[in-house]
Order: C-alpha cells, then sequence, then structure tokens
C-alpha cells in the first residue's frame, strides 16, 4: 500500500517480541495497511483517548449539582482565602 508523505519525519525505534510483532502485521494487514502505518494510526488514536480521559472531569449528577450551587451562591471568603488573593500579583 502506498505511503502518505509527511512534511518531517522522526524515527522511532521499539523493541517488541516475535510474538507481538506478528501480531501486529496480523492486524495491520487485516486492515490493508503496512506495519508502520497501522502502528502509527494505533498508538496515535490510543495516545487521544489517554489525554482525553487525563484532562476531562466527569462528575455524577450529585456532583454537578453541589458544583453549580456553588457557582451560583459561593461561601463567603475566610481569611485564609482572603490572605492567599492579597498575595497575589496585581493585574494591569
Amino acid at each position: 500500500m502506498p505511503r502518505t508523505p509527511v512534511k518531517s519525519h522522526q524515527r522511532l525505534s521499539i523493541r517488541i517480541d516475535a510474538s507481538q510483532k506478528e501480531l501486529l502485521m496480523r492486524a495491520a494487514s487485516i486492515q490493508s495497511t503496512d506495519l508502520t502505518d497501522f502502528v502509527t494510526r494505533s498508538s496515535v488514536s490510543a495516545a487521544h483517548a489517554i489525554i482525553e480521559q487525563h484532562e476531562r472531569l466527569i462528575l455524577t449528577e450529585q456532583e454537578t449539582t453541589y458544583l453549580l450551587n456553588l457557582l451560583e451562591d459561593p461561601p463567603t471568603p475566610n481569611e485564609k482565602l482572603k490572605a492567599a488573593a492579597s498575595s497575589l500579583p496585581s493585574r494591569p
């Protein structure tokens, strides 16, 4: 299968055992692609999923209600919070 041209090439070397390589080659063959494209596509997809899971906060209905109530009616700042706020640099 022809390769898609890319603007710059970076090389990534990995060591895997023969059975893992055979498995990857079989999966690449099933998808009618070469090993490099299959591994790149699969690993980039997995990386996106992992990053999304890490950066997204999922709340229960109860937690969402609690957070929305805090935003609508925040508690009165205590002395510790006031001190922390006053120590921040002023914005222009």
